[in-house]
């Protein structure tokens, strides 16, 4: 989050986690992470040009930086690999394969920012 330019306190982590925390594990896994960033997206759409929508679409593309590792423009599997695993979700190789190609709508095994945009509901 602090990545993301948010900077909140140990309580409101504490307060988020329990929300969006659904099986109760203490760990956030990517679909609780893509059900909070989708729920997220609905209720900051103002359906006009300029305004949260324009906000809503730069913040996504701060969320997708933090993804794209090496800035090249696309999350690779050891990128998406390598954030699950710092939000404390450990995912087969399968399971990593798996949430590209779900995700990956021209097939090159990348998820780009458009795709990214697309599976987070925008």
């Amino acid at each position: 989050m602090r990545s993301l330019g948010h900077n909140p306190s140990e309580r409101e982590l504490h307060d988020m986690i329990n929300e969006i925390d659904k099986d109760r594990n203490g760990t956030i896994d990517f679909d609780e992470f893509l059900e909070m960033m989708t729920r997220n997206s609905a209720l900051n759409k103002t359906g006009s040009k300029g305004g949260a929508v324009d906000e809503e679409e730069e913040e996504l593309l701060q969320a997708f930086k933090v993804f794209d590792k090496d800035g090249n423009g696309t999350i690779s599997e050891v990128e998406l690999r390598d954030v699950m695993k710092s939000l404390g979700e450990l995912l087969s190789e399968r399971e990593i394969k798996q949430m590209i190609e779900e995700a990956d709508g021209d097939g090159d095994g990348e998820i780009d920012f458009h795709e990214f945009k697309k599976m987070m509901g925008l």
